[in-house]
């Protein structure tokens, strides 16, 4: 049942009505997160860097049952001035996910779609870094490049074509709260990046990762402006973000790997955009 507490206490969940099977759907289904505009956040650190960066946020569901709550979650609750929830322990395990212990905190979060329109570089003094992941079928390995993106200093992650969703649980568990961080957009296709490209007052060199690349990685000058192209885990870059590349890398590998999976790929060319630049920075040789 639902119900309101004595003594003004926030209400509780305790059986599977129509809020919570509301929550429970917007685990397993986009289409019902697209149409109510919400997802939601599980997990310690996510919900933590959510609400550092001021991620709307509607509710906040909380385990009324077996353990005592944490120290970090009571705090976090006594300053939450929006709707809270309790829920019943095997509900919230249910939410979360998890076979083993409940969480002790999920939240009901809004969406936010960005369009490629209203992103902005920033000054003179930055050279813009921006991510681009060409219709990645899986939601972790699109919430894996976001979390790399956020851990090597980028300025953004474009999703392009039709793609996973980066509002799915696995994509919010796997960039581990950098989605929050991250400023996530979406464009239709090639030619929405290469306009907005052609708008910005700096150069920004539109490089592709391809296994047959013109050059490797590691021998491509990445301390301009970059737009880093990341195709898609099965087919790679599509003909149109082919044609418009400015030119495509390579990552030398070896061992019985044909190749690096779309998320390691990226990971290894941020890094090397940030070694090259702090090399720089430093004076030293390219």
């Amino acid at each position: 049942m639902s119900r309101t507490s004595g003594g003004g206490q926030p209400p509780r969940v305790t059986v599977r009505n129509a809020r919570f099977q509301q929550w429970l759907s917007y685990l397993a289904t986009r289409s019902k997160r697209t149409k109510a505009g919400r997802f939601l956040i599980q997990g310690v650190r996510p919900l933590t860097l959510a609400i550092e960066h001021d991620w709307p946020i509607d509710t906040l569901l909380y385990r009324v049952d077996g353990d005592p709550l944490s120290r970090w979650a009571r705090d976090l609750l006594a300053g939450w001035s929006g709707e809270k929830i309790g829920v019943s322990g095997v509900l919230m395990a249910e939410l979360g996910e998890r076979s083993e212990a409940a969480p002790e905190l999920i939240a009901v979060a809004k969406t936010r779609t960005r369009s490629l329109a209203g992103l902005t570089m920033r000054g003179s003094d930055h050279e813009p870094l921006v991510v681009v992941f060409d219709r990645p079928s899986s939601p972790g390995n699109l919430g894996t490049l976001v979390r790399s993106a956020d851990a090597f200093g980028a300025d953004a992650v474009v999703v392009t074509g039709h793609a996973a969703d980066p509002f799915d649980p696995q994509c919010v568990r796997a960039s581990t709260g950098s989605l929050f961080a991250m400023p996530v957009f979406t464009a239709a296709d090639p030619a929405e990046v290469v306009a907005f490209r052609d708008r910005q007052s700096r150069h920004l060199q539109i490089v592709g990762t391809d296994e047959d690349g013109d050059a490797t990685v590691f021998d491509h000058d990445l301390r301009g402006g970059t737009i880093l192209v990341i195709g898609n885990e099965t087919r790679g870059m599509s003909a149109g973000w082919r044609r418009a590349c400015d030119v495509t890398v390579s990552i030398p590998i070896g061992g019985a790997a044909s190749s690096l999976g779309a998320p390691s790929a990226g990971a290894v060319c941020l890094y090397e955009v940030t070694r090259q630049r702090s090399a720089t920075a430093s004076g030293g040789a390219r």
